[in-house]
């Protein structure tokens, strides 16, 4: 089983517009509402392939309550902590292009007393979990080092954690070892103060990662694929090419097909970029079903190979 912790979820409106022109009244050619939060996302594409999933999550409010409702039938096992506040509600607009706009409501602050709660009963809920993730951006107001202090709470009860934050809390996290990291591209080079242009960037950077201890480091870098890095091994991979219709969640399904892959090398690399580039061609934050999947034409290359380096040295 699959254990997800999404600290800072959210109701999730999909707007699908034929062109956004600001200052203009624009009428929408879809619409749509899922339940949101990266871990959540995670959790619906395993569970949407048959695999166990718990999420764990704060709940309050309105949009709490619709939370809930919305993950009634999803086959995910819910753990909902109550919290005063209400949970946030956001907005992604999408044009015909695929270009896609969000607007992220910063999220209820919790108190001292509800973020330990949270901690609590993740600890409880994962306890025989063969993978945890902790994921998306933290309550407004939570410190920096809440994730890495989990990380290490968790890691110490023999569990393997996964990461997929940005800015601070990220790297906090890393000094805590967890054993899977999943940026994307933009979130790898704020963490590391550098430019990414290349997969050799790509590479060069997580690089960096391993050696301060993370085992794996998965990048997502949207149409160019992604890229899979250990201590003594890189891998690039990309699917065939798919109109997109909305990049939302597209990384977490990455994550989720990489996880249900028993995260074991090329081959988890190459189902995390089918479920990954599945999720990009479909309406709002729909995670992908076994129907959605598409595994031909995925390309798999083993940068430590010299053959590699025209490929490597390619701008993103």
């Amino acid at each position: 089983m699959i254990v997800t912790l999404t600290a800072n979820p959210s109701v999730d409106r999909t707007i699908e517009v034929a062109a956004l022109r600001p200052g203009t009244v624009i009428r929408a050619v879809a619409s749509r509402v899922d339940a949101g939060g990266k871990g959540v996302n995670v959790a619906r594409a395993l569970a949407a392939h048959g695999y166990k999933a718990r999420v764990v999550l704060p709940s309050g409010g309105v949009e709490g309550a619709q939370l809930q409702a919305l993950l009634a039938d999803s086959g995910i096992d819910l753990v909902a902590v109550p919290i005063a506040g209400s949970i946030r509600s956001n907005v992604t607009v999408v044009d015909a292009e695929g270009i896609t706009t969000k607007l992220n409501e910063p999220g209820p602050g919790l108190s001292r007393d509800e973020l330990d709660a949270l901690a609590s009963t993740l600890s409880d809920a994962a306890a025989q979990a063969d993978w945890v993730v902790l994921s998306g951006s933290l309550s407004p107001g939570a410190p920096a080092h809440w994730y890495a202090r989990l990380t290490r709470r968790l890691r110490a009860g023999g569990l393997r954690v996964a990461i997929d934050s940005s800015g601070p809390p990220l790297a906090k996290a890393i000094a805590a070892r967890p054993d899977l990291v999943k940026p994307n591209r933009e979130e790898l080079a704020e963490l590391l103060g550098r430019r990414i242009d290349t997969i050799a960037d790509v590479i060069g950077a997580a690089g960096v990662l391993t050696a301060r201890g993370v085992d794996t480091v998965l990048t997502s870098l949207g149409p160019a694929g992604a890229a899979l890095v250990r201590r003594d091994a890189a891998w690039h991979a990309t699917a065939a090419a798919t109109e997109p219709r909305s990049t939302v969640g597209a990384g977490d399904a990455l994550l989720a097909g990489y996880l249900a892959a028993d995260a074991d090398g090329p081959a988890a690399l190459a189902e995390a970029v089918a479920w990954g580039s599945a999720a990009a061609a479909l309406p709002g934050s729909r995670m992908p079903g076994p129907g959605d999947i598409t595994r031909a034409g995925i390309r798999i290359t083993d940068l430590t190979d010299p053959s590699s380096g025209d490929l490597a040295a390619r701008r993103l």
